[in-house]
């Protein structure tokens, strides 16, 4: 799993930073967290692919965070995407994509499957993983996600198979995703041949956002938590009246919801240079790192838990 970042400014774009957008690459899928206005330029310098397995989550209809989805959709047609996409959020995205495809009066190569979002809870349910939204403290009604994997089988024994005489092949799968089997009038339990479930990862994304306890409680161990870092301490107030956080409280819900791993992006143009927000949020957390666009960021399973 990789996490790349196609922008991290927060209201407005500068010449290095482009509006908010998170992309999730999980094997062949793509999940794309908001889509800032232009964000498709960064999706296509990323090679993320144009006709992949694809979801869109957004997180509220502020501009810097939705504008880019015409844009998206209209590059990826123009490429020759037919692959159908699934996007999710608050009923006045369908709207806003309605409207202004008749509007604009520009048509798709592929379908699109509108979600409305309408209370907190599972969003979307795969075979191997989940992606949920809790309800944020912003000046609009906004969502954050967490991507939630299923924990996978535990790694299978071969040589304790073997010694049961259990041929290789479909009985190793069966056994492997913890069913039992009978094999020549024996009874073999799927944990005789196999170590303890292997734990999933967790992803927190929190777009726009006050922090709140009810947060905190929804990223509880986060393996990567990227968390709106709009001002340092030095303008709390002014993030008390615009309803964003600062750099030392994104650290403070972290460190309280034990995330092992924490990126601060949206960031106010007001900070040419933001190694301050950074220290501020270190002096909380141990593992913070600032975002930038078009950086890389690997996820790796836990090892302690193979």
């Amino acid at each position: 799993m990789k996490l790349i970042f196609l922008g991290t400014s927060a209201s407005t774009p500068t010449t290095e930073r482009g509006l908010s957008s998170i992309a999730i690459q999980r094997g062949g899928e793509l999940l794309l967290f908001d889509v800032g206005e232009g964000m498709q330029r960064n999706f296509i310098r990323s090679r993320l692919g144009m006709n992949k397995r694809m979801k869109i989550f957004v997180t509220h209809m502020h501009g810097d965070h939705c504008l880019g989805l015409l844009g998206l959709l209209q590059t990826l047609s123009l490429h020759g995407r037919s692959a159908s996409l699934d996007i999710y959020g608050q009923e006045k995205l369908g709207e806003f994509l309605r409207e202004n495809m008749r509007i604009v009066n520009f048509t798709l190569r592929f379908e699109v499957n509108m979600h409305t979002i309408k209370n907190e809870g599972v969003v979307v349910r795969e075979k191997d993983y989940e992606v949920t939204c809790c309800e944020a403290n912003h000046l609009i009604p906004s969502y954050s996600y967490c991507l939630i994997e299923f924990d996978r089988p535990g790694f299978f024994n071969v040589a304790e198979a073997k010694s049961h005489h259990i041929p290789e092949g479909r009985l190793y799968g069966v056994l492997q995703h913890g069913y039992d089997i009978v094999y020549h009038g024996e009874l073999i339990r799927s944990n005789q041949v196999t170590g303890p479930p292997r734990v999933g990862r967790k992803i927190g994304i929190s777009g726009d956002t006050r922090p709140t306890t009810k947060l905190a409680n929804f990223f509880t161990k986060c393996d990567l938590l990227v968390y709106e870092s709009t001002y340092g301490h030095d303008r709390y107030r002014k993030a008390l009246e615009n309803f964003h956080s600062t750099a030392l409280e994104a650290a403070s819900l972290a460190r309280d919801a034990q995330v092992k791993r924490l990126f601060l992006t949206h960031f106010s143009t007001r900070y040419e240079e933001i190694s301050g927000l950074l220290e501020e949020a270190r002096s909380v957390h141990k593992n913070v790192e600032a975002a930038e666009d078009l950086k890389i960021v690997d996820i790796p399973y836990d090892e302690s838990t193979l």
